[in-house]
């Protein structure tokens, strides 16, 4: 199961970033200006956020397949629309159902990996996890084929094809049963829980502001590097290569922070990002940037299966679910603002000034967490 949920993960995520290597085509194309995608991408993450709690909680409540198979079903309507958009609205309406379909799907998954895993929580959801980088690097690669021998929409066939089959393989092996009934939110007990001390509040705060970070990151560091010079070639390698690092960056970090202190290893991962983008704006030439992307990768995706982690080690057994999706409504909900604010800011100033914010916004995480750190 942690493998399908994984590959399914790996799947929808893959189409996900088939979307920033693609982004100055499709704006092109469907007659975007950089504003305006931002948003479009904004409204994506916000709609993803705001499934988050609900999904996770009615996933404690019936069963996690019954928001997981759903959630597979309305992700394969999204990724139908987003290809087959001619116009910039369609696209739009693509994007909104994708964040629909991605909601029902990451908290009851993560809950269910959570189930089934307790003394090596941080490794299984590292694992899961890294399906993020695995289907990035996929999506990267299919980008630059599919740039240079056809148009962008033939890219979300083959995402299509093999999300279906992933379908087909949950529901012939899921052994929870499918329930439907009326459940009922309390918000109110949840978000209490969630920030019901100190350290709680402090690592939600840090997190979200991470969160946000990574949107205007992942969205636009293709088109950081097409606007600073480089070929779309060079900018979907590098783009790659981010995913390539993640991928076995991820599972190590899980693995560490099941021996080690969550925060301790966050903040030496928060410090290598900050100077991996540093590293990026100020020697634009290519062997700089691949150190400098390396080192980013690093350094960023080792707080994924933390904040997860963090979060689930609070939660009481019953309410994982919907505290989990709670706490990844307001880190989503953070992470939908960085595309929208690094297109606004470049429309106004430039790609580079916005990631220079974007980088100030993780040393502030660093002084939120180590504060904590030196607490424990």
């Amino acid at each position: 199961m942690l493998a399908v949920l994984a590959l399914g993960w790996a799947t929808l995520q893959g189409g996900r970033f088939l979307l920033p290597p693609l982004l100055p085509r499709i704006t092109e194309t469907l007659g975007f200006s950089p504003g305006a995608i931002g948003i479009a991408l904004t409204a994506f993450g916000l709609i993803y956020a705001l499934v988050q709690y609900p999904s996770g909680t009615y996933s404690d409540e019936l069963s996690r397949g019954t928001l997981v198979l759903p959630g597979f079903a309305v992700l394969l309507v999204a990724f139908a629309v987003i290809g087959g958009s001619v116009t910039a609205g369609l696209f739009v309406c693509g994007l909104v159902v994708l964040g629909v379909g991605k909601g029902l799907y990451a908290s009851p998954s993560r809950a269910l990996v959570n189930d089934l895993f307790d003394a090596r929580r941080g490794r299984a959801l590292g694992v899961y996890s890294a399906g993020t980088d695995l289907g990035g690097l996929v999506a990267a690669g299919l980008a630059v084929a599919v740039l240079a021998t056809t148009t962008w929409r033939m890219a979300f066939v083959p995402i299509f094809a093999i999300l279906t089959g992933v379908t087909v393989l949950f529901a012939v092996w899921n052994r929870e049963a499918y329930r439907l009934a009326r459940v009922r939110l309390d918000p109110a007990g949840t978000a209490g829980r969630i920030v019901a001390t100190r350290e709680q509040r402090e690592l939600v705060v840090a997190f979200a502001i991470f969160y946000f970070f990574v949107g205007g990151l992942t969205n636009f560091f293709p088109t950081l590097l097409v606007t600073a010079g480089f070929s779309e070639t060079v900018a979907g390698a590098s783009f790659a290569l981010l995913f390539a690092v993640g991928l076995v960056t991820k599972p190590v970090a899980g693995e560490m922070t099941d021996r080690f202190s969550r925060t301790g290893v966050s903040i030496a991962g928060l410090l290598v990002a900050i100077f991996g983008v540093i590293l990026v704006l100020t020697a634009p030439v290519l062997p700089a940037v691949a150190v400098g992307t390396v080192l980013t990768a690093l350094g960023y995706k080792t707080q994924f299966p933390i904040a997860d982690a963090v979060i689930m080690d609070a939660a009481p057994a019953e309410n994982v679910g919907g505290d989990l999706g709670a706490a990844r409504a307001v880190f989503l909900g953070a992470n939908a603002f960085g595309p929208g604010a690094v297109g606004l800011i470049a429309e106004l100033s430039s790609f580079a000034v916005a990631f220079w914010i974007l980088a100030a916004s993780l040393l502030v995480c660093v002084v939120i967490i180590t504060r904590q750190h030196v607490r424990d």
